[in-house]
């Protein structure tokens, strides 16, 4: 509609540029305002040769209301003959975006749940220290289940750079941050580290009881896109990372003991290595990460491997 509209416009100006040949043409005004498209007139009055050898080229411009112009060129081959009108413009905003080898995204935030794929032998494990038994109650699967509405995973990465492989489509993609994981247990799961690491199902009851885990993380991913020149194309990430063991602790809440939180060795594996993947389309972004090493230590007898889905902030 904005085409036919600025096209008619370019149309009524030139018939009557062309349809007044006294000196009174001079008075008319070198700007046509249409909406929001303010038309300039100029060279104006340049003139015609008797044998009508010359063809005259009048040239507007269009300035549009992001500041931006764009020339729309006009023909005619006498000033008695109905003048044709070429006119080849498009649209500011379908200006195809700009394109880099190398692009940064700073400060991305994911938020996300977290849960375990739990391969563990309890009857072995029983036997391997980790798992203590208190007043007649043994730990066993049952005390690790998580509460999943409240089981998290947040990231913050400091920054990713994504490097061009093949015309923007194929990609690299890489980054430095710090992945948070909070496991909420529905039982009332106790971590200690002294004398040494265990676990143990507690004696009273408990309004918070987690486990947190934090890691540095260098995610690698193969990136592809479908559409480089366009944020509302549709993208696909997949890769590993590998994540340092940089804090730990379990925090509980009870009208008994208040607030505590414990430190030291509890048992987890000091590094990590997951399968990482990434879907975007427009401004949505989705992640997912699959660890493929086991949580806790292998010493442990727990075999649990953590997984976790979300919503990822960035702009790309």
């Amino acid at each position: 509609m904005k085409r036919w509209t600025v096209l008619m416009a370019a149309m009524l100006f030139s018939s009557a540029g062309f349809a007044q040949k006294d000196s009174s043409s001079s008075a008319n005004p070198d700007t046509i305002k249409v909406g929001n498209f303010v038309i300039v007139k100029k060279n104006k009055g340049k003139e015609i040769d008797d044998n009508n050898q010359q063809k005259k080229y009048q040239n507007l411009r269009i300035h549009f209301g992001n500041g931006e112009e764009q020339p729309i060129k006009i023909t005619s081959d006498s000033i008695q003959e109905k003048p044709h009108i070429d006119v080849n413009f498009h649209m500011g905003n379908h200006k195809k975006r700009k394109l880099h080898n190398i692009s940064t995204n700073w400060w991305i935030f994911d938020l996300g749940f977290t849960n375990v794929r739990d391969n563990s032998n309890y009857t072995a494990a029983q036997s391997m220290g980790y798992l203590t038994t208190v007043h007649g109650s043994p730990v066993n699967q049952n005390s690790f289940a998580l509460n999943t509405g409240k089981s998290s995973n947040v990231n913050i990465w400091l920054f990713m750079q994504k490097l061009n492989i093949s015309k923007n489509i194929v990609n690299l993609k890489y980054g430095f941050g710090l992945e948070m994981y909070n496991f909420r247990y529905d039982h009332n799961l106790s971590y200690r580290s002294d004398p040494v690491a265990h676990v143990f199902n507690d004696t009273i009851g408990f309004s918070k009881d987690k486990l947190y885990a934090g890691y540095l993380t260098i995610p690698v991913m193969l990136n592809f896109n479908t559409a480089p020149h366009n944020r509302n194309g549709f993208s696909i990430s997949a890769g590993l990372s590998a994540g340092y063991l940089v804090g730990d602790h379990g925090k509980q809440i009870s009208a008994e003991r208040g607030k505590q939180k414990y430190h030291g060795d509890l048992g987890l594996q000091p590094w990590r290595l997951a399968a990482i993947t990434e879907l975007g389309l427009g401004p949505i972004r989705l992640y997912g990460s699959y660890s493929f090493n086991a949580l806790h230590k292998e010493s442990t007898g727990v075999d649990q491997f953590p997984y976790a889905i979300g919503i990822r902030f960035s702009n790309w």
